[in-house]
């Protein structure tokens, strides 16, 4: 399996109309702390309230129509599959979410609400791959995982697609991190549009599965990382997404809970946007590693809004402000 930029353009045919152009805003109180230019590209503005439904959206309109008619299947903590579950609404194809039974409430719910059947299971004893395995022998449903599939990586490449169409040549470009299918898509996105753009891709110090991987060049893993980055506690990047990071970019780093969390507030009390803490992981990539220099473009990624109101109490605590 590969991806091609001319997949991304693909993908961006099939979105349209139907996934948000999500806006760019600016922040004169960052710009001015970074001494850059940065743009934020708001994809927790996005339909389901992530990146996730470009990819897919994308994966689901591209079965033919045997597979959707036989429905598809997937496991995620919550954003792809809410993004899945709206989808199949949309195209009218029955969708089967295999979701932690200690999923953020606000997405399982979500994920129902969007008429997806959800299963839930214990992540510490069971493997949502093997469980999906079993799932697919028993009712021949299409598995359209997270990240490790070409068709989702191309549609999360148009985020990245639209913001240097939107705002120009990028410096750096900082991508959250979980499974790497964002970053992927992201990365071969901007080296086509922008060829002379750094690709940094920022995942959690407790979940450095990616950054370990491309570092020793080849693929690490990380047991259920103990993260508040929900949609960051991937085990591993696929052989795809690791593959296109391989080529496509330039640098990775890690920040703790703690910043993450800190940076997460402050962009809900300064950029007015509400964000998920896996969402806030380029933006604290931004602000608490060296990754940019004064006088650069910055492009960051915000790729998610989803947040468990619940969980409030306790991200104060990890960001020493309760």
């Amino acid at each position: 399996m590969s991806v091609q930029f001319s997949d991304v353009l693909e993908a961006a045919k099939r979105l349209q109309g139907y996934a948000h152009k999500t806006p760019v805003q600016m922040s004169r109180t960052v710009n001015k702390r970074t001494g850059c230019e940065v743009y934020f590209k708001c994809e927790n503005l996005q339909r389901t309230g992530s990146f996730k439904f470009r990819g897919a959206f994308n994966a689901l309109f591209a079965l033919p129509d045997e597979a959707r008619s036989r429905g598809v299947l997937t496991y995620s903590s919550g954003n792809h599959a809410q993004a899945l579950a709206c989808a199949g609404q949309i195209l009218n194809v029955p969708v089967t979410v295999i979701m932690p039974a200690d999923a953020p409430k606000v997405k399982m719910e979500a994920t129902r609400g969007y008429g997806a059947e959800v299963i839930a299971y214990d992540r510490s004893e069971q493997s949502r791959e093997e469980l999906a395995k079993k799932i697919q022998t028993e009712t021949g449903r299409v598995l359209i995982p997270p990240f490790d599939h070409p068709m989702v990586v191309a549609g999360q490449g148009t985020a990245t697609k639209e913001l240097i169409e939107e705002v120009g040549f990028l410096d750096v470009l900082l991508v959250c991190t979980g499974g790497g299918g964002l970053l992927s898509g992201s990365a071969l996105a901007a080296k086509n549009l922008s060829p002379n753009c750094r690709i940094v891709g920022i995942e959690p110090a407790a979940g450095d599965d990616v950054t370990r991987s491309f570092q020793t060049g080849s693929i690490q893993s990380v047991h259920n990382p103990n993260t508040i980055a929900d949609g960051a506690r991937t085990h591993a990047p696929s052989e795809l997404t690791f593959g296109l990071i391989r080529s496509y970019v330039d640098d990775m780093r890690t920040v703790p809970d703690e910043a993450l969390a800190r940076t997460m507030f402050f962009m809900w009390e300064r950029l007015k946007l509400v964000v998920e803490p896996t969402g806030a992981l380029a933006t604290a990539g931004l602000l608490h590693t060296d990754v940019v220099r004064p006088g650069q473009r910055v492009g960051v990624i915000i790729s998610g809004g989803n947040v468990a109101l619940q969980a409030i109490p306790n991200l104060l605590e990890v960001a020493d402000m309760a």
